[in-house]
């Protein structure tokens, strides 16, 4: 598209009627333009093609001859003019693009709200003094954070449970409110259980990549890894979605994730912006492979939501039985 004048411009404010035969001045017709248009110019298109070529610095004017619009230009500016104009009505053929249909929703926000609630009851249990569970003497956090030399030694099952818990009630609770937001629409456009299955692998990826880019001592807790990689994989299905409308502004929805990692994951002494960083490459590459096995449009059978949904519960649950028994 290009910048024009105001439609108030002189080019486009019409004139008395001038001889037709006035010499020096040709009239535009508008099949010489482009063959699929029929019947006289009306105004709109006389007025858009004025600015056209009043943009494009050539002279013009508009003239109305028993309620019939012409365009006229000087002889020797023809040629051009014509060129201008279909070179105009070319890249802009199929401008603005039909917007993409709405990406269904589905109604499943109360069970991704009680996941999360239930995220939050396991916080107590490992923090709050409960008989019964402390007499135990579990160091929650000691045993399942992801520590980076012991990942990097074998106990990969330290990436999965980290993502279970938290430093405090303030760091439960931001990772709560913000990440339920971007968990509970991605669960409503592929369903829980998928939804579920790619957050958990998103931040698993994203806890491995970081132990081996972090040093041996290096230790994080948090379920904002995966929190991260949903917002990235968001932003993919958005872009994947819309990539007929966005044509080359196609990487909007991904600079506005970026724009969200800068905002929101990189802030504070404490904040592991390796984690949250490697989450969010882990989230673009699941994204589109998410996109290909469950695009918007077109509904997954229900048998892989539940096999979904079952085998992510299944690896969280062996990755702390595991924990108990090895670690």
């Amino acid at each position: 598209m290009r910048n024009f004048p105001s439609d108030k411009s002189p080019a486009n404010q019409p004139t008395d009627a001038a001889d037709p035969a006035e010499p020096g001045w040709q009239t535009i017709e508008p099949q010489g333009v482009d063959n699929r248009l029929t019947g006289p110019l009306n105004c709109q298109r006389a007025r858009l093609w004025a600015l056209v070529l009043e943009a494009r610095g050539l002279p013009c004017r508009l003239e109305q001859q028993a309620g019939l619009w012409q365009l006229r230009v000087p002889d020797r500016e023809q040629a051009r003019a014509l060129d201008e104009l279909r070179r105009y009505e070319a890249e802009n053929r199929h401008w603005p693009p039909t917007p993409a249909p709405p990406v269904p929703l589905r109604g499943n926000s109360l069970i991704t709200l009680s996941l999360l609630a239930l995220l939050g009851i396991f916080h107590n249990l490992t923090c709050l003094d409960i008989p019964g569970i402390h007499g135990l003497d579990i160091d929650w956090l000691q045993l399942g954070n992801a520590d980076a030399g012991a990942i990097r030694a074998g106990q990969w099952w330290r990436a999965v449970t980290a993502l279970t818990l938290h430093a405090d009630g303030l760091h439960l609770l931001g990772n709560l409110l913000i990440g339920g937001f971007f968990i509970d629409r991605l669960n409503r456009e592929v369903g829980v259980g998928r939804g579920w299955a790619l957050v958990l692998v998103a931040g698993t990826i994203g806890n491995l990549a970081n132990a081996l880019m972090q040093p041996l001592n290096h230790r994080s807790v948090g379920l904002s890894t995966a929190v991260f990689g949903t917002v990235a994989m968001l932003a993919v299905r958005s872009t994947r979605h819309h990539q007929h409308t966005l044509r080359h502004r196609w990487p909007l929805p991904l600079a506005a994730a970026l724009a969200l990692l800068g905002l929101l994951g990189s802030g504070g002494p404490l904040t592991d912006i390796g984690g949250h960083l490697w989450g969010f490459v882990a989230g673009l590459g699941l994204g589109w492979l998410s996109t290909l096995l469950w695009p918007a449009e077109r509904s997954a059978a229900r048998w892989s939501e539940l096999l979904a949904g079952l085998s992510t519960a299944a690896l969280v649950i062996g990755a702390w039985l595991t924990a108990f028994l090895i670690g």
